[in-house]
């Protein structure tokens, strides 16, 4: 779809409405800037000028994206309050409800699965990447507090062994989580071994 167009008419609305025939939308979708009033001219013959305007399609990244979540949560049967914070690269989705664990799933997996169903919606027929970030209950927080508490238990554990420690399959968010809470450790070392979506991070001392 056309994102952007000029157009002109005898007035305004004629503009607009030749805008709209070209880029095949309704006058809902589109911003209008005005960029030539319509002029008569002497006597309606000598100097006149057609009205013209400036039409780009309306943002609709948000709209689209709450749209995909009522329709997925009616779906799975659950009533839950979408709070969208949307910043031109950047959404973020806070949910609230009653059975927020079922969205959460084990680990975190069903949130992750939604977040990452729902950028795809965020990003489609846009030519700059909005980056949605998902969360529910504080999980995120939570989860990060756990994960780097686990970190710490485990590079002891590698010191005390000497060694190496690989721990359960995560996702990329997790794994850079455990990387960033050991990086000033002078005595180990953490890297990243396996494929996606078994890919583990190993803890060991450094040589």
């Amino acid at each position: 779809m056309i994102k952007k167009v000029q157009a002109t008419g005898k007035t305004i609305d004629e503009a607009v409405e030749n805008g709209l025939k070209e880029m095949g939308c309704t006058r809902d979708d589109v911003e209008v800037k005005i960029l030539e009033v319509p002029y008569k001219g002497f006597l309606g013959l000598f100097g006149s000028k057609d009205a013209q305007v400036e039409l780009e399609l309306k943002d609709q990244t948000e709209e689209a994206t709450r749209q995909f979540l009522e329709s997925l949560f009616k779906a799975m049967n659950l009533e839950v309050v979408i709070d969208i914070e949307y910043d031109k690269d950047r959404m973020e989705i806070e949910l609230s409800g009653p059975n927020m664990g079922v969205i959460i799933g084990k680990r975190g997996q069903t949130l992750d699965s939604i977040q990452y169903l729902t950028s795809l919606v965020a990003n489609k027929n846009r030519d700059k990447y909005v980056k949605v970030f998902m969360d529910t209950e504080k999980y995120r927080q939570k989860r990060e507090e756990t994960l780097v508490r686990l970190a710490g238990k485990m590079a002891k554990n590698v010191k005390a062994t000497r060694r190496t420690m690989v721990l359960e399959p995560m996702n990329p968010y997790e794994r850079r989580i455990i990387h960033a809470a050991l990086q000033s450790d002078p005595k180990v070392q953490t890297y990243s071994e396996g494929e996606e979506p078994y890919r583990k991070v190993a803890i060991a001392l450094k040589k």
